[in-house]
């Protein structure tokens, strides 16, 4: 032997990922959540986590005769992790809001790719309504907690899983520039055209946009038909994407594909925005959750490895950089849980907001977790760098930042309302602190007569003021008053670990830290 091994971090494993601060009692206290996290957190899902990234899906488009298969094959630890998703209720729609996204914060916080079909199976309830004999027929294996991956006819399955279809080659976001067209026969409706971006594409139903004669056009499109024959949903490829590689995107091709209309002919936006609102709040959540994950995998090794003659986590200023992403993190996780259960006039504008601050967040907060533990970070055994690939992803999904911001500027000029509640919101926490207080009153001359250049401003503003009077309201003093010192009172510098003089950096650490899993560090021999 050449060198034992110490002074390395043990591993974190069976812990309880739900053991987290920022969560309020009652959801601390949710049977289905402190299950989740337990799972989460044990070293058997870890390895579905890695073995489902490790081996992405494969895409078989024929079978060994020639004909067409069109069928996407997962990894076992793909589905024994959608098996657990599905089982706790965060696809169907009957479970409270807040606790679902206090689960999915939690259980995706082992891995985040699965999460994407879990996300719209929940999501196209709202939308699915429009059409009422559609939502009676599907609605209820929809919200059912039976996995069923297999793909047969919708009614003679346990369970369904749902996607959309939105983007094309030519628009992307701009969806009014969609060529795929829709044409009535006699019941239903047949489509011609191509998705460029549709994720999980062995969903069992989907809603596509397509072309009618009277617009733009929301529409139900089933794998498999009633009769059970295939309907047409060619998949031409998978993407080869950064991150999200245990999760499939691909690109399938309608001709003549058979298909129902959801909602009125020629509003197809107004329909699918609905499904868009929803999984726009699951990429916040998302997004919270990979900050927490990262930062806990921080401070774990941190509080285990020495340099120097000390600890890392004793260090003033690694106990500064933790201490600041850990304010970052926990302003995220209390805007989300804000979010989650939120009702109109303040929804739309406050998950729009949301939306655009927490999901750029993410990528800062891992980058600088996984610079946390140095070269240890930058192996894939960390699993830092899953993180990291997977981190820009929330904020380019379902509207990148510029769309948010816009929808955000729109939604001022246009529903004053929504402007006034959001406003109503942060005065809640009105006379508590003085910065908090001065900030609001910045952020009402602000957003009065902005234009388009400055929707980026304005929306982050938003988002900080939000999230100073949530931690002024819900959380210690201590993680209060450095948020609002540092992201409201300007005493901050633009990289973490620049809070100001006085914080009481170790106590956030201390309330940030994870619990202690199984295992112990390896120590210096004598």
């Amino acid at each position: 032997m050449t060198h034992q091994v110490f002074n390395q971090p043990p591993p974190l494993v069976d812990h309880d990922v739900a053991a987290d601060p920022a969560l309020p009692p009652d959801l601390l206290d949710d049977d289905v959540v402190r299950q989740l996290g337990r799972r989460a957190g044990s070293a058997e899902v870890q390895r579905w986590a890695e073995e489902a990234n490790a081996y992405p899906p494969r895409l078989r488009t024929h079978d060994r005769y020639g004909n067409r298969a069109d069928e996407v094959d997962f990894h076992p630890s793909w589905h024994r992790l959608m098996e657990v998703a599905v089982g706790a209720g965060l696809a169907g729609a009957e479970r409270d809001e807040r606790r679902r996204a206090a689960g999915l914060y939690v259980w995706s916080q082992a891995e985040a790719g699965h999460t994407c079909p879990i996300s719209m199976t929940y999501a196209i309830i709202p939308a699915l309504r429009h059409q009422p004999d559609l939502a009676v027929l599907y609605e209820p294996l929809l919200t059912s907690r039976i996995y069923d991956p297999e793909l047969r006819a919708p009614a003679t399955k346990r369970g369904l899983l749902a996607g959309m279809g939105m983007t094309e080659k030519q628009g992307g976001s701009d969806v009014r520039a969609n060529t795929t067209t829709a044409t009535r026969n006699g019941d239903h409706w047949l489509l011609t055209g191509h998705k460029w971006f549709t994720s999980a594409p062995m969903c069992d139903l989907f809603l596509v946009l397509a072309q009618a004669p009277r617009g733009l056009s929301c529409f139900l499109v089933p794998r498999v038909l009633p009769d059970g024959s295939r309907n047409v949903f060619r998949i031409q490829r998978l993407k080869d994407k950064l991150g999200n590689r245990s999760n499939a995107s691909s690109e399938p091709e309608f001709d003549d594909t058979v298909a129902w209309l959801v909602g009125e002919e020629g509003r197809g936006v107004r329909t699918i925005i609905e499904m868009v609102a929803m999984t726009r709040l699951d990429c916040v959540i998302g997004s919270a959750a990979g900050m927490r994950a990262a930062l806990v995998q921080a401070i774990h090794h941190a509080r285990h490895r020495e340099a120097f003659g000390r600890r890392l986590v004793d260090q003033p200023l690694m106990t500064a950089v933790l201490a600041d992403m850990a304010l970052e993190t926990e302003a995220a996780t209390a805007l989300m849980l804000r979010l989650a259960g939120s009702a109109e006039p303040l929804r739309r504008l406050a998950i729009a907001v949301g939306k655009f601050w927490v999901c750029k967040r993410q990528t800062a907060v891992v980058g600088e977790a996984l610079e946390c533990l140095g070269g240890n970070g930058y192996v894939e055994e960390s699993g830092l760098p899953r993180l990291y690939r997977d981190a820009p992803l929330n904020s380019i999904w379902e509207g990148s930042g510029n769309v948010q911001a816009l929808d955000v500027l729109r939604t001022l000029r246009r529903e004053p309302d929504s402007a006034a509640a959001f406003l109503d919101e942060v005065a809640l926490a009105g006379g508590a602190d003085r910065r908090l207080d001065e900030a609001l009153t910045g952020l009402k001359a602000l957003i009065t007569g902005t234009d388009e250049a400055q929707a980026r401003r304005v929306t982050e503003r938003m988002a900080l003021v939000l999230q100073g009077s949530l931690l002024v309201r819900h959380a210690p003093p201590v993680v209060a008053d450095a948020f609002c010192a540092s992201r409201l009172g300007g005493d901050h510098g633009r990289t973490f670990g620049t809070l100001p003089p006085g914080v009481d950096t170790a106590a956030i650490v201390d309330r940030a830290a994870p619990p202690a899993g199984r295992g112990a560090p390896s120590s210096k021999p004598s």
